[in-house]
C-alpha cells in the first residue's frame, strides 16, 4: 500500500448522493479476484452509452477534457452504499482516484478504501456546496490535501477536516489491516501461550 502524506491533484465534481457499488463497478465486470483490471470499467454505465465500452458518454463528468487526469472525486451523501465488494475500491485506484470527498460514505466502503490506501474525506454539506461553487468557477484549480495537517487548500479557500488517529496513521504510512494487525504480534503471542489451556 503506498503511503500518502500530501496529495495535489484535480477535483472531478460528482454532482449525486446514493452512488452505489453497483455504479461503481457493475457486476458484469467482477470475474477477477486480482485487484487489477477493474479501473476501466469504472462508472461504466454512465460513462458509456454502450454495452462493449465504445461510444462514450460526453455528457458524463469522467468523460470532460478538464476532468480527465483528475485525482480527487467529490460527491454527495452515501458514497459506497450497495454490496461489500472491494472491487469498487479497486477499480477507483487503478482509474486514478486518491481521494474520495463526501458527506457521508457506507461504512463496509469505508473500510475497503482504508484498507486499499483510499483516503476518504468527509465534509459538512455547506463545506461540499463552497467546493462545488469554487470548481465551477474554475475547474482547472489545483487542490491540495494535506493529511498532517488536515486540511483542503482550494484556491483562497482553507477547509479543516476530520479523521481518525488510526485511520490517519494507515494512510500515511501505507498501513493495510494486516500490517496493523502485526503490530500486535508479540501481545498476540503472549495471549496465546497464557490462555493455551483454556477452551473458547
Amino acid at each position: 500500500m503506498k503511503k500518502m502524506i500530501k496529495h495535489i491533484g484535480i477535483i472531478a465534481p460528482f454532482d449525486a448522493s446514493n452512488i452505489d457499488t453497483d455504479i461503481i463497478i457493475p457486476k458484469q465486470f467482477l470475474q477477477k479476484i486480482t485487484k487489477i483490471g477493474f479501473g476501466k470499467h469504472l462508472f461504466h454505465n454512465w460513462r458509456f452509452l454502450d454495452k462493449l465500452g465504445k461510444m462514450k458518454n460526453k455528457n458524463f463528468i469522467l468523460n470532460q477534457k478538464k476532468y480527465k487526469n483528475a485525482s480527487i472525486l467529490m460527491t454527495r451523501k452515501n458514497f459506497g452504499c450497495g454490496s461489500s465488494r472491494e472491487h469498487a475500491v479497486w477499480a477507483l485506484l487503478e482509474y486514478g482516484f486518491k481521494v474520495i470527498i463526501a458527506i457521508s460514505f457506507s461504512d463496509i466502503f469505508f473500510n475497503n478504501s482504508l484498507n486499499n490506501g483510499l483516503l476518504l474525506i468527509k465534509l459538512s454539506e455547506i463545506e461540499i456546496n463552497n467546493l462545488f461553487h469554487i470548481i465551477n468557477l474554475d475547474p482547472s484549480m489545483v487542490c491540495t490535501i494535506d493529511l498532517i495537517q488536515q486540511k483542503i487548500f482550494l484556491n483562497n479557500c482553507i477547509i479543516k477536516f476530520s479523521i481518525d488517529i488510526t485511520q490517519k496513521k494507515s494512510i500515511m504510512y501505507g498501513l493495510d489491516m494486516i500490517d496493523n494487525t502485526l503490530k500486535y504480534e508479540k501481545e498476540i503471542k503472549n495471549f496465546e501461550i497464557l490462555n493455551k489451556n483454556i477452551s473458547f
